[in-house]
């Protein structure tokens, strides 16, 4: 018998549960679909939130022929043999077959490459899916011709009514009796993740027979949960949660379980370049301006594992883990640039002011652009106060430096430049 998560994976638009922001009407996706004219499409997310099954629902509505290969298993003379069955199956203007990738992401370079021209060309239309951030795992080129979409973890009140269809509709699970009494536990170990909710479901129902009732409380789901869910998986399960620990621990400065919880990833298999990159973010992140050295050994650190590799990757992660968790934190930057964006989403696009404008023509100096602008090295200690806000945004603090000796330096010159209020 098929997985639960396959028995319940839907066909249309219509039963697909959650992401609405991409596939709500009105949206951009939606449009898309709806006109028959899709480009080529990275879905960006963590597991389990319905990557391959929008894939899937999108060809079902499109009605074209689609292909499916998994970046884990197939390699260039795979990638090729699709394109070629593509091109046959492409006739006249007709459009152009899907060809979904799963875990993109482990694709190499060469791999892409045998992709870009047919992707280029129109012989096939992308899908691609991906748990990592395909800025850093698909090559430049193959990405320009993709639209990203990201999706979010499926919230609380999806993954209720995934369950509850489940409990009603599925051959399987109606036979049995089946309640549930409290949903925390049930919820809580999903982790946003469908098929890690779907994978507990059969676990639990498996405890009873037929015709047999099973009630699920907190504790007895957290019970079968603990004995069944806690091997780390590399490709999901606990991925996310042991880097979300991994990273709380540096940013609560502990360095013993800081190294325990890379430990923990590293036994499991996790890829050192994944560890590295959540380093790399942490030092932006949660140490920032009051050490700017941690950005450099988180890079650095990258560069080491992406050069080196395992075993000995772990030595070098093992010393950015503990000087991360040892330095001094602020999150300064961070709140920084969520508190400009907020600015940017609620005031608009605003004009650039005349004075901060370039005038690489004589036309646009005689409009005024760069008029008035006032070179900061011409004057005392290379500074003069002048506007650098667009008209209709007062001044405003977003940057605010934190309270660590490093940025109280920062603090100190801000003021004795911008005045107190800065």
């Amino acid at each position: 018998m098929k997985p639960l998560a396959e028995r319940m994976r839907p066909t249309n638009l219509k039963d697909y549960a959650g992401q609405q922001h991409l596939i709500g009407e009105g949206s951009l996706l939606y449009q898309s679909i709806r006109s028959g004219k899709l480009p080529s499409l990275i879905f960006w997310g963590p597991p389990g939130v319905g990557k391959t099954t929008l894939a899937l629902v999108i060809a079902a509505e499109l009605k074209r022929p689609y292909h499916l290969l998994s970046a884990i298993s197939s390699g260039v003379k795979d990638v090729r043999e699709v394109i070629e069955k593509a091109k046959r199956q492409h006739f006249f203007d007709s459009p152009s077959p899907l060809l979904f990738i799963d875990e993109i992401h482990r694709f190499s370079k060469s791999q892409q490459d045998a992709l870009l021209g047919a992707v280029e060309q129109g012989v096939i239309t992308l899908i691609g899916a991906t748990t990592e951030n395909p800025s850093f795992e698909v090559i430049p080129a193959l990405l320009s011709r993709c639209q990203v979409y990201t999706l979010e973890p499926l919230s609380l009140s999806v993954l209720q009514h995934l369950v509850e269809t489940a409990l009603l509709k599925d051959e399987y699970l109606n036979k049995k009796r089946i309640q549930v009494l409290e949903w925390e536990a049930l919820l809580l170990y999903s982790g946003g993740d469908a098929r890690k909710l779907y994978n507990l479901v059969e676990i639990l129902a498996d405890q009873i027979g037929e015709s047999e009732e099973l009630a699920l409380t907190n504790d007895r789901v957290r019970q079968i949960a603990e004995n069944n869910l806690l091997r780390y998986d590399k490709s999901g399960e606990q991925h996310y949660d042991m880097s979300s620990a991994l990273i709380k621990s540096i940013r609560g400065s502990d360095p013993n379980a800081a190294v325990y919880w890379l430990a923990r990833m590293l036994e499991g298999g996790e890829d050192p370049k994944f560890i590295a990159r959540r380093l790399v973010i942490a030092a932006a992140e949660d140490i920032g301006l009051a050490n700017p050295n941690a950005l450099l050994m988180a890079n650095t650190a990258f560069d080491a594992v992406s050069k080196i590799g395992m075993p000995e990757a772990r030595i070098i992660l093992s010393q950015a883990t503990i000087y991360l968790a040892t330095s001094t934190k602020s999150n300064s930057a961070y709140l920084a640039i969520n508190k400009a964006q907020e600015v940017v989403r609620n005031t608009g696009n605003l004009p650039v002011p005349l004075h901060l404008r370039n005038a690489p023509t004589r036309l646009m100096e005689e409009l005024g652009y760069g008029s008035n602008y006032k070179y900061a090295h011409d004057y005392p200690e290379n500074f003069v106060l002048q506007e650098f806000f667009p008209e209709g945004i007062p001044r405003q603090d977003l940057y605010q430096p934190g309270n660590n000796p490093a940025e109280e330096k920062i603090k100190q010159w801000m003021e004795g430049k911008w005045g107190k209020k800065a």
